[in-house]
């Protein structure tokens, strides 16, 4: 039997032939060198150990290397650089061949929110493998975003989505970023790319899940994971929490506190790693799904039925631009048309095409928000149709859906876009106690806004018609008002005037729940 010892990724650290170089200011680097030591199994000094437990809330040192670990840290920590560095290592340092079928390559992925970020990572994943020149010799081949080592292994980076997955034997999987990640499919995409993970990881036996982000709101994925495991000794799942300056000393002392002085629910947030509690999800997934009408997606005009329309305008170079058409029936609002043009698009062409749609649904007047001054309203005009600017803000029209949404009275169509940016609105509570409702941080909200613009007119201009609530009484031209006794042909006199009015119930059946 051989006593030889493993190489571990401290000893590649230390090694002037491999990493050493990227640590020159090691001091800098020793609470991720605790963090790496723990990840792997690796033995503690009671220095370390103590650190391991401020950020763990463990009390017991881990024995073995953790097949899952949570890295909630601040901004600037040097999350990133260090998923890159783990990445390489476990590419180069380990042998997975006897896992893999002939001919199959196991995959190592790093997934960032964007291709933007995703860029970052392979950058530093570059430099790694090619400015060591005993690490160059393993790269096989280099495409634009992935690395072929010559020992049946591949290192790829790839932006959040779920449907990139199928196919991979993924040896790792790290996860940069997570609780910041937006789809406008899915309102969850972390959880939906982790499920879709976990199969794929499943015939490597040693297989590695790493996510590192910053903390936001007290929800998904990251957030589960630290509720479940944090603090809990014997958890094979590994939860690291630390501030911005516990893993990285170079940010100064006063950036963090200038920053807790502008804003100290976001700076706690960004730099101390403390979940926001500030932030909450404004209604709830089920909810909105329960409000959809399966595989209706438009509805067509209906003859004597005023239909009411909002739009969320835009230039044409970055958010998209969207229409709703909405109407009420009885006590219920239904929602029949969902226009969206994504940018780029030309803003002019875009109106006129709303402005045809609008016409065709009886419609002279759209109303939006102030956005880029004059220009919608002259657009608009040009295209026959008169355009007012709201009299509401969008956390009073999102306000206004809710108890629509909350009491079942709204119909929305089968519009996955619509569900996700429904379902990834927050409520923000400023320090003056405020609320306010918006898309969270990087998302978009275009489609959402229009559908509780429309939502919102249909039920003021609903409330408006309703007639007083009298007692039973009806009402006939030959006799004037009458006792509840009177007779079928009274009533529906009665029932013409009310339908003129733009009543829904009869006299004496209760009052409306308008």
């Amino acid at each position: 039997m051989s006593n030889r010892r493993r190489y571990t990724i401290i000893d590649a650290i230390d090694d002037r032939n491999l990493f050493a170089g990227w640590f020159r200011d090691r001091a800098t680097w020793s609470a991720w060198f605790t963090f790496l030591r723990a990840l792997f199994g690796l033995p503690l000094s009671p220095q370390e150990l103590f650190l391991y437990r401020e950020c763990t809330g463990c009390s017991e040192a881990p024995t073995a290397p953790a097949t899952e670990a949570w890295l909630v840290c601040g901004r600037r920590a040097g999350k990133s650089f260090v998923l890159a560095l783990v990445a390489v290592f476990l590419g180069c340092f380990h042998n997975y061949r006897r896992h893999l079928a002939p001919g199959e390559r196991g995959v190592i992925l790093v997934v960032a929110s964007d291709r933007k970020q995703a860029r970052v990572i392979f950058r530093y994943v570059k430099a790694l493998l090619l400015t060591v020149p005993m690490l160059s010799k393993l790269v096989e081949r280099e495409v634009a975003e992935a690395f072929d080592l010559n020992n049946g292994v591949s290192i790829e980076i790839m932006a959040a989505s779920y449907r990139s997955l199928r196919g991979y034997t993924v040896i790792s999987a790290l996860l940069d970023e997570l609780a910041f990640w937006r789809s406008d499919e899915s309102s969850n995409p972390d959880s939906e790319i982790i499920a879709a993970i976990r199969p794929a990881m499943a015939t490597i036996p040693n297989a590695m899940l790493l996510c590192a982000s910053s903390p936001y709101a007290q929800r998904g994925a990251l957030f589960t994971a630290f509720k479940a495991h944090f603090g809990k000794d014997g958890d094979p799942v590994l939860v690291w929490r630390a501030p911005t300056r516990t893993m990285n000393p170079t940010v100064s002392q006063a950036t963090v506190d200038a920053a807790m002085e502008a804003d100290p629910a976001s700076a706690a947030s960004e730099y101390l790693a403390q979940f926001r509690t500030d932030v909450e999800t404004f209604v709830a997934r089920d909810v909105v799904e329960a409000a959809v009408t399966q595989g209706r997606f438009e509805l067509p005009r209906v003859e004597r039925t005023r239909y009411f329309a909002f739009t969320d305008p835009s230039g044409g170079s970055s958010d998209s631009m969207t229409l709703c058409i909405a109407h009420t029936a009885g006590n219920r609002v239904i929602v029949d048309v969902i226009r969206e043009r994504r940018a780029p698009f030309s803003p002019d062409a875009c109106v006129k095409e709303f402005a045809d749609v609008l016409r065709s649904y009886g419609i002279s007047k759209v109303v939006g928000d102030r956005y880029a001054g004059e220009w919608p309203r002259e657009a608009f005009r040009k295209c026959g149709v008169e355009y007012r600017v709201a009299d509401k803000p969008k956390s009073d029209l999102y306000l206004g859906l809710l108890p629509l949404l909350n009491s079942g009275r709204v119909e929305l169509l089968d519009h996955k876009r619509l569900v996700a940016q429904l379902c990834t609105l927050e409520r923000r509570t400023s320090r003056a106690g405020k609320d306010s409702i918006d898309h969270v941080p990087g998302g978009h909200d275009d489609i959402a806004n229009a559908v509780a613009g429309a939502a919102v007119l249909a039920v003021q201009a609903a409330t408006r018609a309703k007639p007083k609530y009298v007692e039973p009484a009806f009402y006939s031209k030959q006799a004037g008002w009458l006792g509840s006794g009177a007779s079928s042909d009274t009533r529906s006199t009665t029932a013409k005037f009310y339908e003129w009015a733009g009543g829904s119930h009869w006299p004496g059946s209760g009052p409306t729940e308008w």
